[in-house]
């Protein structure tokens, strides 16, 4: 049994990151704790992060579609990451990412059976670390858009070849 020792964060999609960033920190009183270029905002209160990434499409405020990338689950250690990759896999759930090594902490993405993407995080006390070629620094949206086009390609590859003739 894995031991969720709570929600690591919450990952919205936004139309505008400045303005979400605005309502969240100038509002709610988020603070930013750190920003991935322009299109992505790392906002925390005391130990939970909020991130902000700015939408491929634009949503409106009446629509009724869910804007929510992707929600965390944090674990205590690098160990119980790993642990957890496992007990899942053994459970018949696909793994999108094997764990791997994030700014934060260790990391890898699931998709729940509707298809929300959830990452399960160990977060480092010392919080960031500096880039190295050992930190996978894409979003959850790269990861779970290059792991579908990896599926695709390997059903396709799958596929019997039919000869024209």
């Amino acid at each position: 049994m894995m031991k969720l020792t709570g929600i690591n964060q919450i990952t919205l999609r936004v139309n505008d990151v400045r303005l979400s960033e605005e309502f969240y920190a100038g509002i709610l009183g988020f603070r930013v704790d750190h920003r991935a270029g322009a299109n992505i905002s790392y906002l925390r209160l005391n130990s939970d992060l909020l991130v902000l990434v700015k939408a491929e499409t634009p949503g409106t405020a009446d629509a009724r579609d869910i804007r929510v990338d992707h929600f965390g689950f944090r674990l205590s250690s690098d160990t119980e990451v790993d642990e957890a990759a496992i007990y899942l896999d053994d459970r018949g759930v696909h793994l999108l990412t094997r764990p791997a090594h994030r700014r934060e902490g260790r990391a890898f993405f699931v998709m729940d059976p509707d298809g929300n993407l959830i990452e399960f995080y160990s977060m480092h006390s010392e919080g960031l670390q500096s880039e190295s070629s050992a930190v996978d620094t894409r979003s959850a949206s790269e990861i779970a858009s290059d792991s579908r086009k990896e599926n695709a390609e390997l059903n396709d590859s799958k596929k019997p070849r039919r000869s024209r003739k």
